[in-house]
């Protein structure tokens, strides 16, 4: 019977760890893609120092590879000087050299063989990180999506406004607005059917009383008039 329930509380342990993984799925990935980044961040480091590293043993090969060929021609000038005890002590500094020469070629064969691998490594994970990151904002977008349609489906709760709650709103108020707008034109237009200028107007239009502007003909005329008049010369 114990065993059942220390079985059965485990069953729920990791049916609620399984739900709060499921519940922050995005906010889990966000962190596992910041951890990679930062792992990935920390190779290039390592190939960069690794690389570093195999260009200062290049330049040391380099710089024994040239003493080895001075000090050969040094060795063969005493030889043939008849320098047989100086041509010794040339010959074993350039075994040492010749030592140290191998030391380097077999450091450039490991730290070859070592950049190659992390480059590999480097490459890969960056592949993988471009394709995570780009899942991740499609599953970050399908799951507002998701919301979107849950709110919908769900419906909203007592504190929060619905979609459609918040388009009747918006629809009574235009409408009110509308209707206030069309109520304000009425009142003008009554206003200036009622005003007596309008009146005067309307029946001077008609043909009651002189009119109250001139009109273009009046223009016309009087512009004539003025020009039929001789002109007054100084």
């Amino acid at each position: 019977m114990l065993k059942t329930l220390v079985t059965l509380v485990r069953g729920r342990a990791g049916a609620v760890m399984e739900e709060v993984a499921d519940r922050n799925a995005l906010l889990i990935l966000d962190q596992q893609v910041r951890d990679a980044t930062v792992a990935l961040d920390k190779a290039k480091r390592a190939l960069a120092f690794v690389i570093a590293q195999d260009q200062q043993e290049s330049s040391r090969l380099a710089r024994l590879e040239s003493q080895i060929v001075d000090l050969e021609a040094r060795v063969i000038g005493a030889i043939e000087g008849g320098r047989e005890e100086l041509a010794h002590e040339g010959a074993t500094a350039i075994t040492h050299l010749e030592a140290n020469r191998d030391a380097a070629r077999n450091a450039r064969s490991l730290f070859a063989a070592e950049i190659a691998k992390l480059r590999d490594h480097v490459r890969q994970a960056e592949g993988r990180i471009v394709e995570i990151d780009r899942g991740r904002r499609l599953a970050r977008a399908a799951e507002a999506v998701r919301n979107v349609r849950r709110g919908r489906v769900e419906g909203a709760m007592l504190h929060q406004a619905t979609l459609a709650e918040a388009e009747q709103t918006l629809k009574r108020l235009q409408e009110r607005q509308e209707a206030a707008s069309i109520a304000e034109d009425a009142l003008s237009q009554l206003d200036e059917a009622t005003a007596p200028a309008s009146a005067a107007e309307r029946l001077a239009a008609e043909g009651f009383g002189p009119p109250l502007r001139a009109t273009a003909a009046d223009v016309i005329a009087r512009l004539k008039l003025r020009a039929s008049q001789p002109k007054v010369s100084a």
